[in-house]
């Protein structure tokens, strides 16, 4: 055994700082925990650009059948037309735009824009008197800003929002979906333009026309503008967004699966916010909807939701508590149980590892769910991703349990894998893994104390027969101070007197520490350890 301090002990006892805050052990979303699955999913949907109109469009004419190249040498002739005072070659020139840029398979956004006609189809969103028009210049548009930031700056600078926003007030229903798609670009596309939408009273208009009467693509686009308009960070204006919880509610008894992810969206990311925020969620009525869509058969609903749900239980106990009584936690279970893809198996960790950080009558109800053995089975066999939610969810469980509960959590075999996660090259989670199995020898001891166990700690003999205790010594040469200096702590603690035994006579005094073992005293209200 390796007790020894070496020569930077006295520095890094000076730097040392708890490693893992069990008191509060919920966590937000964390940026680098979701960044990939982030970008495959949002970056691709916070977009849309509309493609042709097939019933419409089933006879291509010679235009449409050219070369891209032959396309782009008649820009000049088609600006012109644009430009043109003639109201019939305006809308024929304003369909040629339109469908260059939804039939090819790269859209030559950059050339339409630099043929100078973005400021004269804005124009023509204010045509009243000619809703075609409006029509076609609002369908071009919308694919204009559905290319890069750059191309969407183009479209707002012109002040086409404003324009947008008072097409919601169209008496005709294609251009009115046309404006909501078009601000659901725009809104994507960054919080600024997300907030020029919203700052111009998109929202309220948008809500009207999510009622039983309206189309189901309009249902659709809407639902999707509107997650635009809740998502991205920094986060909307809470009062700007607040009216959108009632609708939302009534969104999530949609069966329709499109409507049903994105508005699971919207409020995943209005959930991602502080308690008092979460509590108006909660008050909204959505969370007995939202444990019953955990057993819904789409991923792509799955996952917004099992998200949402998660950011709820990052609440108080209180908050956490009223997914627990709507019975999330055996559709949390389902969703470990069954062969869903890893992404939505992380979620549902992150979710319950946000509960086993609550009180222990919320320790016990994951318990008596059946949560722990397919998490301890997680922790020792999955994909490292995973390991790390679930080594989050036994720690956390580790430091509001009872010693019932922790006894119960190390006969389903937690120990091992968390000694096994001492080794892993992200120093959060050894830390976290040291703070489970310092919960766990510290209830050992407690168990010896009160005369339940005849050994002087039976789970430390565990961490050791589980290679534990050789992981630990290890960390001393960790270059974490953190890490180094909690496994300085575990040793002296629970593992010195093993030491002090095959010491000969007089070789205590020669490192100028003092390793006699330290009794942990227990805390008062029970095991609940920071």
């Amino acid at each position: 055994m390796s007790l020894r301090p070496n020569a930077r002990t006295d520095a890094r006892r000076n730097r040392y700082k708890v490693a893992v805050d069990a008191t509060d052990g919920r966590r937000r979303r964390e940026d680098n925990m979701i960044e990939i699955r982030k970008s495959k999913r949002e970056e691709s949907l916070q977009k849309k650009r509309r493609e042709g109109l097939q019933s419409q469009e089933q006879f291509l004419t010679p235009y449409q059948t050219s070369t891209l190249g032959k396309k782009l040498e008649s820009l000049p002739s088609m600006a012109a037309g644009v430009f043109s005072d003639d109201r019939s070659a305006q809308l024929e020139a304003t369909i040629l735009f339109r469908k260059l840029l939804s039939t090819e398979r790269n859209p030559p956004i950059e050339n339409v824009i630099q043929s100078g006609v973005v400021p004269r189809l804005v124009e023509f969103l204010s045509r009243e008197d000619f809703h075609q028009l409006q029509f076609e210049a609002a369908w071009t548009l919308t694919n204009i800003a559905s290319g890069t930031s750059e191309n969407t700056k183009v479209v707002v600078d012109h002040g086409a929002v404003p324009a947008f926003v008072a097409l919601l007030r169209s008496p005709m229903d294609e251009v009115r979906e046309q404006a909501v798609w078009a601000l659901g670009n725009i809104a994507g596309d960054s919080p600024g333009g997300r907030n020029l939408v919203l700052g111009h009273g998109a929202l309220i208009s948008l809500l009207a026309h999510m009622n039983e009467h309206a189309k189901i693509s309009m249902l659709r686009n809407a639902t999707w503008t509107l997650s635009n308009l809740c998502r991205g960070k920094p986060q909307p204006p809470f009062e700007l967004v607040r009216p959108a919880l009632p609708v939302l509610g009534r969104l999530l008894l949609s069966n329709d699966e499109e409507i049903l992810t994105d508005a699971c969206w919207a409020l995943s990311y209005l959930s991602d916010d502080s308690n008092d925020k979460i509590q108006e969620i909660i008050d909204a009525g959505v969370c007995g909807r939202l444990a019953q869509l955990l057993q819904h058969p789409s991923p792509s609903v799955l996952v917004p939701v099992v998200r949402t749900v998660g950011n709820i239980v990052t609440g108080d106990d209180m908050q956490t508590q009223v997914m627990v009584n709507y019975g999330a936690l055996p559709c949390l279970l389902n969703l470990l149980l069954q062969p869903h893809k890893k992404s939505i198996k992380k979620e549902a960790c992150w979710a319950i590892s946000n509960i086993t950080a609550g009180n222990k009558e919320q320790v016990q109800a994951v318990i008596e769910v059946g949560l722990i053995p397919p998490l301890v089975s997680l922790l020792q066999n999955a994909d490292f991703d995973l390991k790390r939610e679930a080594a989050w969810a036994t720690t956390n469980a580790t430091a509001g349990g009872t010693l019932v509960q922790i006894k119960y959590l190390v006969d389903q075999g937690c120990i091992k894998p968390l000694c096994d996660l001492l080794v892993c090259p992200d120093p959060k989670i050894v830390a976290v893994c040291l703070e489970g199995l310092e919960n766990i020898l510290i209830a050992g001891k407690a168990e010896n104390s009160q005369g339940n166990s005849e050994d002087a700690n039976l789970y430390a003999q565990m961490i050791e027969d589980s290679e534990g205790l050789e992981k630990i010594e290890s960390l001393q040469n960790h270059d974490n101070d953190e890490i180094y200096e909690k496994a300085v702590k575990l040793l002296e603690t629970y593992w010195c007197e093993e030491e002090n035994e095959i010491l000969p006579s007089g070789h205590g005094d020669q490192s100028g520490f003092n390793f006699a073992s330290k009794e942990p005293s227990l805390p008062p209200g029970g095991f609940n350890f920071s």
